[in-house]
């Protein structure tokens, strides 16, 4: 595509303030410019996440010199390419992670943190992966070394990165536990491939790890909670095990008693992708794209989409996270 085919402006959702309170609203702005190791991608469809809400609520600011525009994950095809970019095309169909900007009809990506869209996916599919895919394997098997045989314990299993964990510990050889608000929901845990589905709503998950473990505990926690879960989960895991927290749903703060934590030898992690270097997420590109698209490519793992919506309907896409009665993914169709 020449600089003459571009439109000089494009539809973007913008976050606007209304006697304070912040919404989106269908906008315009300026097709972003790309640096010499970027590509400029025609956005087909872009991925919603927690972190949009809470952009929009004033909570997660995007870095400095990130897009205001939201949106962390889309797929579409690259139209431009840096003057250093090597290992792409124009005309590649891509679906990339980025710092900001998905929810538009252009994005300026980093080349390092594309991948190409597996074999058989459609765009609206491929824009369900990267967000989910980079913070799984960034926390769960980059930092938390989760190991075959070992057992894997998920809050909030059908959320996008509860039900990209199931499959991709079951894939690598874990033992996983998921928690879930509904008999429906921990019903899916269980078609997704999870040994155990756990409502928390009526069943105490600590007592109920204990049980499906012989009272040894999960190895590895992914906790997107915190607030009370922060003392239960040291409850429910093994010795030596690996507590990963990347969300805050029940809030930042907790009171705890620590001693398990020394007792059990535990290790406490938390971690944002958002703010780190690009080389740092193009190394977790690399490793997906070696370990993982294959695994996509031959239908082992595949992505669960909940609903799709259209660009302008993005409001209504956050208030379907909002309400949680979602399982899998919702995703924005940029026409």
């Amino acid at each position: 595509m020449s600089n003459q085919d571009l439109p000089a402006q494009m539809h973007v959702i913008e976050i606007r303030k209304d006697a304070e309170k912040p919404y989106l609203a269908l906008g315009t702005a300026d097709i972003p410019e790309f640096g010499s190791e970027d590509v400029l991608v025609r956005i087909r469809a872009a991925g919603v996440n927690r972190p949009d809400l809470m952009q929009v609520a004033g909570m997660y600011p995007p870095p400095p010199g990130a897009s205001e525009i939201p949106g962390l994950e889309l797929a579409g095809e690259i139209i431009k390419l840096g003057a250093d970019v090597k290992d792409w095309k124009i005309g590649d169909p891509v679906c990339a992670l980025v710092t900001g900007g998905a929810y538009a009809e252009f994005a300026s990506v980093p080349a390092a943190q594309c991948l190409p869209v597996p074999k058989g996916f459609s765009m609206i599919e491929a824009a369900s992966l990267p967000e989910t895919y980079f913070t799984v394997w960034h926390n769960v098997f980059d930092k938390a070394q989760l190991k075959a045989g070992e057992t894997f314990l998920v809050h909030g299993g059908t959320s996008g990165i509860g039900t990209t964990a199931i499959q991709l510990a079951k894939a690598f050889g874990a033992r996983v536990i998921a928690t879930a608000g509904t008999d429906e929901k921990c019903q899916a845990c269980l078609d997704l491939g999870a040994d155990v589905a756990i409502n928390y709503k009526t069943q105490d998950f600590v007592e109920e790890v204990k049980t499906a473990t012989d009272g040894k505990g999960a190895n590895v926690i992914l906790d997107m909670v915190a607030g009370d879960y922060v003392s239960r989960n040291f409850k429910a895991a093994a010795f030596e095990a690996r507590i990963l927290i990347i969300a805050f749903l029940r809030g930042p703060k907790a009171e705890t008693n620590f001693t398990p934590l020394l007792l059990k030898r535990l290790t406490l992690m938390g971690s944002t992708l958002r703010a780190q270097p690009v080389a740092n997420k193009g190394a977790i590109a690399d490793a997906l794209r070696q370990q993982v698209w294959p695994l996509i490519e031959d239908q082992k793992i595949r992505p669960v989409v909940y609903k799709t919506l259209s660009l302008g309907d993005a409001a209504k896409a956050h208030d379907i996270l909002k309400g949680g009665a979602h399982i899998g993914k919702v995703i924005l169709e940029v026409a």
